[in-house]
């Protein structure tokens, strides 16, 4: 860190990509650490991942790609190509293979880019069921074609859970009519559910609750899963994972199945709790506890900002504490609703981080209150500097 002269951050953001994911097992960062003086044979390596992976998931196959999101490009990619070797060096023109997706309208979400677009990567068009807010199985049954390849359904927070078809439902119609279901699990802890409904293919991210190094999981049917592999021969070669990346993600699936969840679950509700205390006389802060929204086995604590009484607003609190030192990265994703999340999954054991972040978001609302600064920015203008911040990069880290 000192190296590159970066900013120190406090996680309470949860696993992002953007701050680095989540804190990596000491299983997998010894074997990726171990494996990076070895030659080896990557095909015989994977080989070995897929018994890994079917043995986790109870799939019949499985590989570790370079992300989920690359995940998803190659699988949508095997299902157009199959084995042919030929397809596959064709993509992503798609002539003469048939290329729709289908995928709930709701589900056309942004995890920092947008999920359409790794669907058009591999050279695929994508059908949108019905509405944002409304997807029935009549909308499935009317999208699915000749020229559908597959179907793709997401298990995220970000997705719209309002008229939502339900998974096994949606798994149930496309398996009627011969098409193979991709389930992107990313950031969910459920290995096997999506399988056992009867997907064909599992996305999971190796590098959010696993805590292992940037890696992605796939798993599911056998041949499904050869045909996304044997896509290394074309488009996949612009996402490959190296052999550091595939056994880093092994090793932390294996020691996710020897963790103890009940210390880890214990561990953090002592965090909530704490957090829930030391923020009930913030003035215009209202701390509640706030199960998972896909039902993993997380609390978190959900802080509505009243900017009346707090004297700012909820993205000004967020940007307030990111550009402190250390930095604090809150849950953000629902700031316009005046709310902040503290996740405690990705606290550093012993460093006494949780009371930091309880102790510097007391002190920035007292500090809007006496200063008479807050309650200025509007979301819009926030928005806009988030942007124009993006788009200086990389001056504006400077």
């Amino acid at each position: 860190m000192r190296d590159f002269g970066l900013t120190p951050v406090i996680n309470v953001a949860g696993t992002m990509t953007a701050l680095g994911a989540s804190l990596v097992r000491p299983e997998a960062i010894e074997a990726a650490a171990a494996i990076q003086s070895e030659f080896l044979l990557i095909d015989e390596l994977q080989a070995r991942a897929s018994d890994v992976i079917a043995r986790a998931t109870g799939a019949e196959a499985g590989v570790v790609t370079a992300c989920s999101a690359a995940a998803m490009t190659l699988a949508i990619a095997g299902a157009m190509t199959g084995p042919d070797l030929a397809k596959v060096e064709q993509l992503p023109d798609s002539s003469g293979m048939k290329d729709e997706v289908v995928i709930p309208a709701g589900h056309l979400i942004n995890y920092g880019a947008p999920i359409e677009q790794a669907v058009r990567l591999a050279g695929a068009k994508v059908v949108a069921l019905g509405s944002v807010a409304g997807c029935t199985d009549h909308h499935l049954q009317q999208a699915l074609s000749e020229n559908t390849v597959a179907a793709l359904f997401v298990v995220s927070h970000h997705v719209e859970q309002r008229g939502a078809l339900e998974l096994e439902a949606f798994i149930a119609t496309c398996r009627a009519h011969g098409v193979p279901v991709i389930v992107d699990m990313a950031s969910e802890y459920d290995l096997r559910g999506p399988l056992a409904m009867g997907a064909s293919l599992a996305i999971y991210s190796a590098h959010k609750f696993l805590g292992g190094p940037t890696a992605g999981l796939l798993a599911g049917d056998k041949a499904l899963v050869q045909a996304a592999y044997l896509q290394n021969h074309g488009i996949g070669r612009q996402m490959k994972v190296g052999k550091e990346g595939i056994v880093g993600a092994l090793a932390a699936l294996r020691a996710w199945g020897e963790r103890d969840h009940q210390a880890v679950r214990a561990r953090e509700e002592a965090v909530v709790a704490g957090w829930m205390s030391a923020l009930a006389a913030t003035p215009g802060l209202t701390p509640e506890r706030h199960a998972d929204w896909t039902g993993n086995p997380i609390e978190r604590v959900k802080i509505t900002v009243d900017p009346k009484v707090a004297g700012l607003f909820a993205w000004e609190l967020a940007a307030r504490l990111l550009a402190g030192r250390p930095a604090i990265a809150v849950r953000d994703d629902l700031l316009e609703q005046g709310l902040v999340f503290l996740d405690p999954c990705n606290l550093r054991p012993g460093k006494g981080e949780e009371a930091i972040v309880a102790q510097r978001i007391d002190e920035e609302v007292r500090a809007a209150l006496e200063r008479a600064d807050g309650g200025k920015l509007s979301l819009a203008d926030w928005r806009r500097a988030r942007l124009e911040h993006s788009l200086a990069w990389p001056a504006s880290f400077r």
